[in-house]
């Protein structure tokens, strides 16, 4: 038998506050998109959209405006996690395994919040919480 505490205080705002981890990590991870995509911010690269980058790009936008709205989020949130994950094994761990020397700090963090947003759901603030309540 489980008995659940009353939520007070901080702790009553978890849920709002999980809809902006999801909010604020989709914008984040979707300037990564924007910017093999459109150049924007500007770099001095952009990738053939048909190369793994672009690819992985095309998919750094979409899952990133998916996750934003919060449409679809848990399976969004387990592909992109998926691929940070590969990212990381893939493109940082071959140079150093230490990811504050093989600049994946980044892919790690974002693995692992995308992991918790696919098992903790997006938040109230979401178009699947919209969906849901219908």
């Amino acid at each position: 038998m489980t008995t659940q505490t009353p939520t007070t205080g901080l702790s009553a705002r978890a849920p709002e506050m999980l809809s902006v981890l999801r909010i604020v990590s989709a914008l984040i991870f979707m300037l990564h998109g924007t910017q093999k995509l459109f150049a924007f911010p500007p770099t001095d690269q952009q990738p053939p959209l048909a190369s793994l980058f672009g690819m992985g790009g095309l998919i750094e936008f979409v899952g990133g405006v998916m996750l934003l709205l919060g449409l679809f989020s848990r399976p969004v949130a387990f592909v992109l996690s998926g691929m940070m994950a590969v990212a990381y094994w893939m493109f940082h761990a071959p140079g150093n395994l230490f990811p504050t020397l093989n600049g994946g700090d980044a892919a790690i963090l974002y693995c692992f919040v995308f992991l918790y947003i696919f098992v903790a759901g997006p938040g109230p603030w979401s178009l699947d919480a919209i969906m849901r309540r219908r």
